[in-house]
């Protein structure tokens, strides 16, 4: 649950079933995340001007009553065999299976998930490679059976050892400047250091030798 509504106990939730429609009919409970009082749905209805549900229940009459749900995840019983297609599997039953490659070694395992325009991601953690999160799509998943703890992945896909894309680009070195009065000048004029880095001289308009330079004296 993610947020109220008006003063009558309304809520707005974040959806995370594939199937709204039949989760949030009139009718039907919803068990707050750890409870077994469920509460029964009086209203239900899409956000109209930004994402989510907003949602009624017989039991919650009143602002207050609302605000103990916030942040809650609210739970539906369902008979897994009829709801789920054959590979598909909840978020619960995903959360904390085993990752590994394609060679066998482990990358950590799934700690949470979430969505991008209707994608699931896992978030991986506690492997060689820290944090990083792996697109469920069947380019990457090579095997997906949390059912019995085994999720693999193609490691040439993800690129988890090539360099950050957002690694920072090597600083140019400093070339030396260059000025008639001999420092920095081009290495092969006489009196140059050993590892001086040569700098073309600056270009005279006018051809000819420098000029001399301008004072605030009068002539």
């Amino acid at each position: 649950m993610r947020g109220l509504h008006g003063l009558r106990g309304l809520v707005r939730v974040e959806v995370l079933t594939d199937k709204p429609e039949l989760r949030f009919k009139p009718g039907e409970t919803l068990y707050p995340e750890g409870n077994s009082t469920g509460l029964t749905i009086a209203t239900a209805a899409p956000v109209e001007d930004g994402p989510g549900w907003r949602i009624g229940f017989r039991e919650i009459a009143d602002r207050t009553a609302a605000e103990r749900l916030r942040d809650t995840y609210l739970e539906i019983i369902v008979d897994r065999s009829a709801d789920l297609e054959p590979g598909a599997a909840y978020w619960h039953e995903v959360i904390g299976t085993e990752v590994r490659d394609t060679t066998g070694r482990v990358m950590g395992s799934v700690a949470d998930i979430y969505r991008v325009a209707g994608a699931e991601v896992f978030v991986v953690r506690g492997g060689p490679f820290g944090e990083f999160d792996v697109p469920a799509v069947k380019d990457i998943l090579r095997v997906f059976a949390p059912e019995r703890g085994e999720i693999v992945v193609d490691e040439a896909v993800l690129d988890l050892e090539g360099p950050p894309v957002d690694a920072p680009l090597p600083k140019p070195r400093r070339r030396a400047r260059w000025s008639r009065h001999g420092k920095g000048r081009p290495a092969d004029a006489p009196g140059d250091a050993p590892g001086d880095v040569p700098e073309e001289p600056p270009v005279d308009g006018g051809g000819g030798a420098p000029r001399p330079p301008v004072t605030d004296d009068p002539d």
